[in-house]
C-alpha cells in the first residue's frame, strides 16, 4: 500500500501563489508516475500535472506556465507550486500515484490517492 497525504491548500486571492505538498510513504516502486488532479464542485477529476521517475514533467494546458511540479527525494514529497492563481483554479486538489513509466491524464489509471486539499481562489 501507498499512503499519500496532501497539504498546503487554502483561501487566496487571484494572482497569489500557493505550494501544495504530497508526502508519500509505504510501498515503493522502481518506476512510477505521481500526479496532481483537481476536482471542482459538480465536475469530474481533471489532470493538472505529472512527474515521472525519469524527472520528466507534464502539465495540463490550463496550468502550463503557472504551475510547477517537483519532487524532493530526500523527503519523498512532491510539490505543486501554483502561481498567478485564478478563480477557475478553485478545486479540491489530489495527488495520485501509479507504477510504471507511462503517464496518463485519466484519473482511472492511478492506483493510490490522497484525501485532497481545498484550494479556493477569490476574485
Amino acid at each position: 500500500q501507498v499512503q499519500l497525504v496532501e497539504s498546503g491548500g487554502g483561501l487566496v486571492q487571484a494572482g497569489d501563489s500557493l505550494r501544495l505538498s504530497c508526502a508519500a510513504s509505504g510501498r515503493t516502486f522502481g518506476a512510477y508516475v505521481i500526479a496532481w488532479f483537481r476536482q471542482a464542485p459538480g465536475k469530474g477529476r481533471d489532470f493538472v500535472a505529472a512527474f515521472k521517475t525519469s524527472g520528466s514533467t507534464y502539465y495540463a494546458d490550463s496550468v502550463k506556465g503557472r504551475f510547477t511540479i517537483s519532487k524532493d527525494n530526500a523527503k519523498n514529497t512532491v510539490y505543486l507550486q501554483m502561481n498567478s492563481l485564478k478563480p477557475e483554479d478553485t478545486a479540491v486538489y489530489y495527488c495520485a500515484v501509479k507504477s510504471g513509466i507511462v503517464y496518463y491524464t485519466s484519473s482511472g489509471n492511478y492506483d493510490y490517492w490522497g484525501q485532497g486539499t481545498q484550494v479556493t481562489v477569490s476574485s
